[in-house]
């Protein structure tokens, strides 16, 4: 559903009792924000970073269970070499600066993707968090980097093939993907208007209800966020019945 452009200033009334389980965000529109504020794209990505600790944050005190982030895909590899470069400068940099809060927070963390073809840094901070956050209770926090949701399943299949399997089940390939473990989303939210999923989470969220808003993700705060949860809230969920 296309979001509206602006919000009301009052606040949305959620109930507590049906908040979606799991939120996962593709988070787009840093660079366009940029452009338009005729700044460099790496200005967005800053500013996206202060939008992710604001929604962690806020997922966090509503009491969301999950939430997982679209934060490099395989297909990012593809931008400029000095744009990634500085992209996972500043991944290690965040890592490094929120993993303080996240803990006082009781935030755990995971990494899902082919974590193994990030630059050794990024890796040594995930392992770091990871580490540190593991024993934390509250919201578990994901985030997809070096992913690719097509990319996950043949990785999953070839992984079942390698162990033994004579037939795969919906379960054993559940098992078998980066985000084992996990509820699949309730609810997925993309910023900045375009209308795909962008290779996320193509297994997991096949019923998941699906929220757009034109805000790019540096100005996405408490209030689109609400408003999306306030927006899943009115639907009403079939799965395929009546």
């Amino acid at each position: 559903m296309q979001a509206k452009a602006s919000l009301a200033s009052a606040e949305p009334s959620l109930d507590k009792t049906r908040l979606p389980k799991h939120i996962a965000v593709i988070m787009d529109g840093n660079g366009r924000w940029a452009k338009a504020k005729g700044l460099p794209r790496l200005a967005g990505h800053r500013a996206g970073v202060e939008s992710v600790r604001e929604i962690v944050r806020d997922c966090s005190a509503l009491g969301v269970k999950y939430l997982t982030l679209y934060s490099f895909s395989t297909e990012n590899w593809l931008r400029p070499k000095e744009e990634v470069g500085e992209l996972m400068k500043l991944l290690s940099y965040a890592l490094r600066r929120e993993t303080l809060e996240l803990d006082k927070n009781q935030v755990r963390l995971r990494a899902v993707g082919r974590i193994e073809g990030l630059p050794a840094a990024v890796r040594d901070e995930l392992k770091e968090s990871v580490k540190r956050l593991d024993n934390n209770t509250g919201l578990t926090l994901s985030l997809a980097l070096n992913y690719g949701s097509r990319q996950e399943l043949v990785d999953a299949v070839n992984r079942l093939i390698k162990e033994g399997a004579q037939e795969v089940s919906e379960d054993s390939l559940s098992a078998a993907l980066y985000t084992a473990g996990l509820p699949d989303p309730d609810l997925v939210i993309r910023t900045s208007g375009e209308m795909r999923v962008s290779n996320f989470l193509l297994w997991q969220i096949a019923y998941a209800e699906l929220y757009v808003t034109p805000v790019f993700w540096p100005d996405f705060r408490r209030a689109h966020l609400l408003e999306a949860i306030a927006d899943f809230q009115r639907r009403e969920r079939r799965f395929g019945g009546l």
